[in-house]
């Protein structure tokens, strides 16, 4: 399979030209009333992400997803479907249910109202003491539209929203041969953190900043943005393609071993061929894709078989509006997904998910989840997030932080400047965090001034253009 071809829908993310101009003003990151905004125009409007089908094996098990005064409980059904409901007693408002769990029935922790997995009153204390007539059978939770996209969970609160496929349109189509449903999510984080929202918005729809934040990437991807495509998408998604090589102009230090040379030689690649470092970066990427398509059988690389030979080794950085933004690679997805926090806009919420494919025999080094024979999924020093590259923990794997191969539940962290996320010192996202306080005390100075934005910046002004039509009641169609 060749190279993808840029999708119909794509928008050329680098050209300013595609874009209004909309100013982009310091008080989107720190007034509340701007935050109100938002809250009644956007967050009520949007699909927004609420785990994996995969927390929702049996009827009953539910997951709660809060996002600012809101609460929604979404709940696996007898027959297997899914529905969702806001988190309030259809009695006096009590709310049903904390955290995610099982139950075969809701029971209001207030007056005792039950209700069935469907959402309605199954029985009540004192049924005969209604003069309106019993609730039993004629009140219920109010629902919300749940849908569902490769294995991850999507509900909106808008009854006119798109459905999650349009909405989504056109990721599921580009994404299509990555099985995501087929994933394990070995880690997920949460942190809160001294920042707006939109801090990652910015962040993850630019990588000028990576070459410097990020010094360890461009040994094996390549990010210079001559070499990169941008694309921008109608419902305001947009996303970065790199290639799965080193850059030409950022280089390792002389005599240090150079980590793409230990991808190429994973995979049976000789590297003694190349006569220099051009020859290695743009000649080994090459070599690379036809390694990987002629070994991913005997290495147990089965989900290569649909891949494309792009798809293989490039590195795409997929943001979803308003707030999800997912690492694609060949071997897994790191999914980052971030929220509002429910008072303070100089707050946020932020979650790491980071997912890989379960690898048998003797499959190695399939990124930022490294496997050995026995299947455990490794952060490594070199590993999860560190090169946002999923072949890199082959370097320098760790035994003692393994993690075993398995869905995992939610492992909330106290930021604490850093000190409580420690062990995630090497991961791209650690980095990240580390700006945050700075970014929030700096865009409330009075020398903030209007974004100086580069070419590569383009989908920054795109991603507060879409916000903007949102809170003039015009979501993109």
């Amino acid at each position: 399979m060749g190279k993808v071809d840029t999708h119909k829908l794509a928008i050329d993310g680098k050209e300013p030209n595609n874009l209004r101009g909309d100013p982009i003003t310091n008080d989107r990151y720190f007034s509340k009333e701007f935050m109100a905004k938002e809250w009644e125009y956007m967050w009520t409007k949007v699909w927004l992400i609420a785990g994996r089908e995969v927390q929702l094996k049996e009827a009953g098990d539910y997951i709660v997803h809060d996002l600012i005064s809101e609460s929604v409980i979404i709940v696996k059904q007898d027959d297997g479907s899914l529905k969702g409901f806001y988190n309030s007693c259809a009695h006096r408002g009590q709310r049903l249910v904390e955290c995610d769990s099982f139950q075969s029935s809701f029971r209001c922790p207030y007056h005792d109202w039950e209700f069935g997995l469907d959402g309605n009153v199954i029985s009540c204390p004192d049924e005969d003491d209604y003069p309106q007539g019993s609730p039993v059978g004629k009140r219920k939770l109010v629902e919300v539209r749940v849908d569902t996209w490769d294995g991850f969970i999507f509900y909106t609160m808008d009854k006119e929203a798109p459905e999650l496929m349009d909405y989504l349109d056109p990721l599921p189509e580009i994404y299509k041969n990555h099985n995501f449903k087929d994933q394990i999510r070995a880690q997920w984080v949460r942190v809160e953190l001294d920042v707006n929202w939109k801090f990652f918005c910015d962040n993850f729809n630019e990588s000028y900043h990576t070459r410097f934040v990020h010094p360890q990437v461009p040994s094996v991807i390549d990010q210079d943005h001559f070499t990169s495509r941008y694309e921008m998408f109608p419902k305001g998604h947009a996303r970065i393609i790199q290639m799965g090589r080193p850059s030409l102009r950022d280089r390792v230090s002389e005599g240090e071993d150079h980590p793409f040379k230990m991808i190429l030689e994973d995979w049976g690649v000789d590297i003694s061929k190349y006569v220099d470092y051009e020859n290695l970066s743009e000649q080994g990427w090459l070599d690379l894709k036809k390694a990987k398509r002629k070994k991913y059988k005997e290495k147990g690389y089965f989900h290569y078989e649909n891949l494309s030979d792009e798809e293989l080794t490039e590195s795409p950085f997929q943001f979803i509006f308003p707030n999800i933004a997912m690492g694609v690679q060949a071997d897994g997805c790191i999914l980052l997904n971030w929220f509002p926090h429910p008072t303070d806009p100089e707050k946020c919420f932020f979650d790491l998910w980071d997912m890989g494919y379960p690898i048998g025999g003797s499959a190695k080094g399939i990124g930022k989840t490294g496997r050995d024979d026995s299947q455990e999924f490794k952060s490594t020093s070199a590993g999860i997030g560190k090169k946002d590259t999923y072949d890199q923990d082959i370097v320098n794997q760790k035994e003692d932080n393994s993690i075993k191969l398995q869905e995992v539940e939610l492992d909330i962290r106290d930021y604490d400047g850093g000190r409580g996320v420690e062990d995630l010192w090497d991961h791209v996202v650690y980095q990240d965090w580390q700006l945050t306080d700075g970014l929030r005390r700096g865009v409330r100075s009075r020398g903030y001034q209007e974004p100086y934005l580069a070419a590569q910046e383009s989908r920054v002004r795109f991603f507060h253009e879409t916000l903007h039509d949102y809170l003039n009641g015009k979501p993109p169609k």
